[in-house]
């Protein structure tokens, strides 16, 4: 789990640095994530050991909330100012996933002839 662990964070570390080396419009642990997705591909399958760390840290995913309502609570009389434009950006944003989604599993279901 250790090695597991290690490798995810290498891959986060080469996407920071590919980052601040091309200053690409991209968060380094999301260029992280994609050169892990392409090593993964192009394996052809995911190691046994990277899928029991990653069942271990969705386990444990609640707690990343925390931090998050710690902000919110912190910041509640600047969230009351801005409650229309939060609503609205929730809102959009959920739908917008929600329609990609849609249009992401049709698109899948036609390739596959189902």
């Amino acid at each position: 789990m250790i090695g597991s662990l290690a490798a995810l964070l290498l891959f986060q570390l080469a996407g920071e640095i590919i980052v601040r080396l091309t200053g690409a419009p991209l968060p380094g642990p999301v260029l992280g994530m994609i050169l892990l997705f392409v090593a993964l591909v192009l394996r052809g399958r995911t190691p046994k050991v990277f899928a029991d760390t990653s069942r271990g840290l969705l386990n444990y995913l609640a707690l990343l909330f925390v931090p998050a309502g710690v902000g919110i609570i912190s910041y509640l009389g600047r969230v009351a100012d801005e409650w229309l434009a939060i609503t609205i950006t929730l809102v959009a944003s959920t739908a917008l996933a929600v329609i990609v989604t849609a249009f992401t599993l049709r698109a899948l279901t036609t390739h596959r002839g189902d």
